[in-house]
């Protein structure tokens, strides 16, 4: 029988698709207001529909990267050389004879993913706070559109490579954020660190 090792508990699976769920609400809401798409005007039922679901949606996702920061922050900070020398070899994504240094529970994509994701989805939450709340201030609301919608493009132009390199591009990472779990052999390949540290 194969042996399975935790590598996320029940908050963190549940955080990450209330993340991502929030997100997809954001996206689709937000192209309706970037684009003024009638067609998902509709599909809310009409514009201030609209509004609402997105900036709640929003208040949600907020709250949501927040939790984040006690998950993955501590290990996404905890560079070091092995993780030059994963983005030297580019993680193996282009050579199959590539020898990957150890990685801990993150590899060092994930950890520069993370870091991404945290920084931009705060500029997305800070600067949609202000479009919401202070409407008036003509200056920040500008300089918060920009920083918004500049923020909310790169972030839809991360997330299919994130959802491509957590699924097809790296058979068994996706089970993680099902059931939390994955086989000790596979993740020796990929965290040895991360095992040798938990013991096994």
């Amino acid at each position: 029988m194969t042996q399975m090792v935790r590598k996320a508990n029940a908050f963190d699976i549940l955080n990450h698709w209330v993340l991502s769920i929030s997100f997809l609400v954001l996206t689709i809401s937000g192209f309706g207001f970037l684009f003024h798409l009638e067609q998902l005007n509709s599909l809310f039922g009409n514009f201030n529909n609209m509004k609402v679901v997105h900036n709640w949606g929003g208040v949600v996702f907020s709250v949501s990267l927040f939790f984040t920061l006690f998950s993955y922050l501590p290990e996404a900070l905890s560079l070091s050389s092995d993780d030059i020398g994963w983005i030297v070899k580019g993680g193996g994504y282009f050579s199959k004879k590539a020898v990957i240094p150890p990685q801990g529970k993150l590899n060092t994509g994930q950890k520069l993913y993370y870091l991404f994701t945290l920084i931009f989805g705060i500029t997305i939450a800070a600067s949609g706070l202000i479009i919401w709340l202070l409407p008036g201030v003509r200056t920040w609301v500008l300089l918060s559109h920009l920083l918004h919608n500049l923020s909310f493009n790169l972030m839809v132009i991360a997330i299919p490579f994130h959802i491509y390199l957590g699924t097809l591009a790296n058979p068994g990472t996706f089970r993680i954020m099902v059931y939390g779990t994955v086989p000790l052999e596979w993740a020796k390949k990929r965290h040895s660190k991360w095992v040798q540290k938990m013991g096994f």
